[in-house]
C-alpha cells in the first residue's frame, strides 16, 4: 500500500541528514572566521553609511527593487529523485499531500530569507522615516503573504515546458512585486497597494485554469532538484570530498584563444588539463568572476587605503581557498593516473594556474582601488596581492597538496 506521508518523511529526513552532514564540514573550518570578519566589516560600514544618509534618500525604491528579487525567486524543494519519473509517475494523482508538504517547507525556508532581508533594510527605512520600527511586523506579514502567492504561481508555472513562459512569469512577477513593495514602503494609499496585489491573485487564477489539464513535468522538477543539490555539493566539495558531486561541462568555445598558447608537449599535459577544467568544468570560472566583481564593489565602497588593501587580500584568499578542489577534480579518474607524466609536473602546473589566477585578480582588484583615485593604495594593493599569491601558491598550500598526493598513493 502506497503511503505518500511516509515517502515524504523519508525523503525529507534523508535530505536533511545529508545537508547537515556536509554543513558540519563547511562551518567547522577557518572559513567561519573569514565570514565573521566580512559580516562585521559590512555591518560597521553599513552603520557608518546610515549616519550620512539624507532624509530624501529613496529607501522605498531600493527596498522594493531588492526585496522583490527575494519574492520572485521561489524555488520549490520537492526532494524528487531520478527514478521517480518511472516509479512515481503512475501515482501522480495520489501525491497532492506530498507536494503540499514540499510547498510548506519551501515557504519556511523563504520566510527565513525574507526576515533576514527585511531586518537588514529596516535601519535604512527607519533612518529616512524618523526611526519608525513599529511597521516591521506589518511589513513582514505582508511579505510572507506575497511569498505564499508567488510560490503558488511558481508551482503552476512548472506545468509548462516552454522556457519562455518561465522567463515571462519571472519578469511579470518581479515587476508586480516591485511596484507593490514600493507602494507599501512609500506609504501610498492602501487602495492602490491592494489593487496591485490583486494582480498576483489574478495571475495565480489564470495559470491555475491554464494548467488544469496539464500533467506534472517530472523531468523538469527532477532536473531542478538535481541542480540545487549539485550547487550544494559543489560548495561542500570546497571543504571535503563529495562522491555524489556530478559536474556539468560547458564548451565555452569563445575562450579557446586562452588555450592556443599551450604547446602540445608531454610536460604540459596537466597544464592543459587544469586550464580546460577551470574554464569549462564545474563552476570554477564563475566563482572567480563572482568573487572578483563582489570584491571590486566592496573595495570601491571602502574609503580608506589600508581597508582596501586588506579586502584585496581577503578576496584573493577566498578565491584561492575555493579553487583548491580543482586539484582533486580528477582524483577518481583512472585514466589520469595512466598519464606517463611525473607527479611533480602535475603540482607545478596546478601552482602555475592558481598563481596566474590570483595575479590576475590582484590586478583587477587594484584597478577597483585606483577607480577611487588613490594611486598609492592601488600600487600597495597590487604589490601586496602579488606577494600573497606567491606565498599562498608556493608555501601555504604545499602541505595540503602533498597530503593529497600521499592519500592518492
Amino acid at each position: 500500500m502506497f503511503d505518500e506521508k511516509r515517502l515524504w518523511k523519508e525523503r525529507f529526513g534523508k535530505t536533511s541528514k545529508e545537508l547537515s552532514r556536509y554543513l558540519r564540514y563547511i562551518f567547522n573550518g577557518h572559513i567561519v572566521i573569514v565570514m565573521v570578519f566580512l559580516l562585521g566589516t559590512a555591518a560597521y560600514y553599513y552603520q557608518e553609511w546610515l549616519k550620512t544618509l539624507p532624509e530624501q534618500f529613496p529607501a522605498a525604491a531600493v527596498m522594493a527593487l531588492i526585496l522583490a528579487i527575494l519574492l520572485t525567486y521561489s524555488p520549490i524543494y520537492t526532494f524528487l529523485l531520478e527514478a521517480d519519473k518511472v516509479f512515481l509517475l503512475p501515482l501522480e494523482d495520489r501525491l497532492s499531500g506530498y507536494f503540499k508538504r514540499s510547498m510548506a517547507v519551501s515557504f519556511l525556508v523563504h520566510a527565513y530569507l525574507l526576515i533576514m532581508g527585511l531586518g537588514i533594510f529596516m535601519p535604512m527605512y527607519a533612518r529616512v522615516n524618523e526611526g519608525d520600527f513599529q511597521v516591521f511586523l506589518p511589513f513582514l506579514l505582508t511579505l510572507l503573504a506575497l511569498k505564499a502567492v508567488n510560490l503558488l504561481i511558481r508551482w503552476k508555472i512548472q506545468y509548462y515546458v516552454d522556457t519562455n513562459v518561465h522567463l515571462l512569469d519571472a519578469f511579470v512577477r518581479y515587476a508586480v512585486n516591485a511596484v507593490f513593495l514600493f507602494l507599501l514602503f512609500s506609504g501610498a494609499s492602501p487602495v492602490f497597494t491592494l489593487a496591485v496585489g490583486v494582480l498576483l491573485v489574478v495571475l495565480y487564477w489564470y495559470f491555475s485554469m491554464k494548467s488544469k489539464d496539464k500533467a506534472l513535468k517530472w523531468e523538469f522538477l527532477i532536473d531542478q532538484e538535481e541542480r540545487r543539490m549539485t550547487s550544494f555539493y559543489r560548495l561542500a566539495n570546497m571543504f571535503t570530498d563529495v562522491p555524489k558531486l556530478r559536474d556539468r561541462v560547458k564548451r565555452r568555445k569563445w575562450l579557446d584563444w586562452l588555450l592556443a598558447s599551450i604547446p602540445f608537449k608531454q610536460e604540459e599535459t596537466f597544464k592543459n588539463l587544469f586550464i580546460r577544467t577551470f574554464l569549462r568544468s564545474g563552476d570554477y570560472l564563475g566563482l572567480f568572476i563572482r568573487l572578483t566583481i563582489i570584491g571590486g564593489g566592496a573595495i570601491y565602497l571602502i574609503s580608506f587605503g589600508i581597508g582596501q588593501v586588506l579586502l584585496v587580500l581577503l578576496f584573493m584568499y577566498l578565491t584561492g581557498f575555493q579553487l583548491l578542489p580543482l586539484w582533486n577534480h580528477y582524483q577518481n579518474k583512472l585514466w589520469v593516473k595512466l598519464y606517463p607524466v611525473q607527479e611533480k609536473l602535475k603540482e607545478k602546473s596546478f601552482r602555475q594556474l592558481l598563481s596566474g589566477i590570483l595575479y590576475l585578480q590582484s590586478f583587477l582588484l587594484s584597478i577597483a582601488v585606483l577607480a577611487k583615485g588613490d594611486w598609492l593604495a592601488s600600487l600597495l594593493s597590487l604589490a601586496a596581492g602579488i606577494v600573497f599569491a606567491y606565498v599562498y601558491t608556493h608555501m601555504y598550500i604545499q602541505k595540503r597538496l602533498r597530503g593529497a598526493n600521499n592519500k592518492e598513493n
